[in-house]
């Protein structure tokens, strides 16, 4: 590879970080369970795509991962549709109350959550305690 099309790469990719994002899995019954029972940590999103503050909220989600990807590298990201599954087992087991909750998983453990909440400090405090989980 020329080193002009090397530098020129390099800087697309810099310049285009969320490309770049892996896409969260999207739930259907029994992902989680699975998951969490491989010992990951596991990020819920219970979100509608006519939500305004579940959009907001993935706004942040996003700008935070592709400032540090270890987010990504660590921790499953799952999108729960409201619509489909607000009234689901997982949703009742954890007293998930509406649309736009953030929930971290750990084993058997609830390690934190956010509803309804957009602002950016509350969500980097979230993905970071997951962030500690699944690496320790």
């Amino acid at each position: 590879m020329k080193r002009r099309d090397f530098l020129a790469t390099g800087a697309a990719l810099t310049i285009m970080p969320s490309a770049l994002l892996a896409k969260p899995l999207d739930y259907v019954p029994g992902l989680a369970k699975q998951r969490l029972a491989q010992g990951e940590t596991v990020f819920l999103d219970f979100k509608a795509s006519w939500c305004g503050t579940c959009k907001a909220q993935e706004r942040v989600l996003n700008r935070l991962k592709s400032v540090n990807s270890d987010y990504e590298k660590h921790i499953t990201f799952i999108n729960v549709d409201w619509d489909e599954y607000g009234r689901s087992d997982l949703a009742q087991s954890l007293n998930i109350p509406r649309r736009s909750t953030l929930v971290v998983l750990k084993g058997q453990d609830e390690l934190g959550r956010i509803v309804a909440g957009t602002g950016e400090a509350e969500i980097k405090a979230l993905m970071d305690a997951a962030l500690a989980a699944a690496v320790a």
